[in-house]
């Protein structure tokens, strides 16, 4: 069920796939609007002698875990990742607060599933080079970081503090055991065109094209 290493999420247009692109060879679609992305664009980062694949996943929104939005496809693309990285427009350009969308965010992955709200998960505060007030920086910061989480303060569009996430993330994935979702069992049943459940011979062969 792995899709990748890690995964980008957070609220629709706070910087997710500017911050894939400049992280990876990666061409997501950048637009300022929301649901930009409406599917995981994945691109590979490369530091040093390692590399790992990460996952932009698109924007969730307040009632995802009830449906709302593609809420539940894009949760299910977040099990499939071993670490979150959380990307909050701390600018609030968009009239949101960031301590709020942070706790939204969370609190969609915790009514979805538990096990989600136990993937290690960092904090990108995005857009500081649209902040204007640096205590707002601070009160985010102390906050998050009272609730367990690590912040980075970063700009996506000029790169700062960028290189800071993808080294700490790289040294974290090296600390994580192979894969940390779930075995999905699969039975195959060959009860299917008329045929009875112990028919088990298939033939396949090519013909021409």
């Amino acid at each position: 069920k792995l899709i990748a290493d890690v995964g980008i999420i957070g609220f629709p247009n706070v910087g997710k796939s500017t911050l894939l692109s400049i992280v990876t060879s990666a061409k997501p679609k950048i637009a300022n609007y929301h649901f930009t992305t409406i599917a995981p664009n994945l691109g590979v980062v490369e530091l040093y002698e390692k590399s790992f694949v990460i996952a932009d996943i698109p924007g969730l929104i307040e009632g995802a875990h009830k449906g709302l939005g593609l809420g539940l496809s894009f949760l299910k693309h977040i099990e499939r990742t071993k670490f979150l990285l959380h990307v909050v427009d701390i600018s609030g350009s968009e009239g949101r607060n960031p301590i709020e969308d942070f706790d939204k965010i969370n609190e969609e992955l915790k009514s979805y599933s538990s096990k989600l709200t136990k993937k290690p998960q960092i904090v990108a505060a995005n857009k500081m080079d649209l902040l204007y007030d640096e205590e707002k920086y601070e009160a985010f910061k102390a906050y998050v970081e009272g609730k367990g989480y690590k912040v980075f303060p970063i700009s996506a569009a000029s790169s700062q503090g960028v290189q800071d996430v993808i080294k700490y993330i790289a040294s974290e994935l090296d600390n994580l055991p192979e894969d940390t979702t779930d075995e999905e069992e699969v039975i195959f049943d060959f009860d299917i065109h008329g045929q009875t459940e112990d028919y088990r011979e298939v033939r396949v062969s090519r013909e021409n094209d």
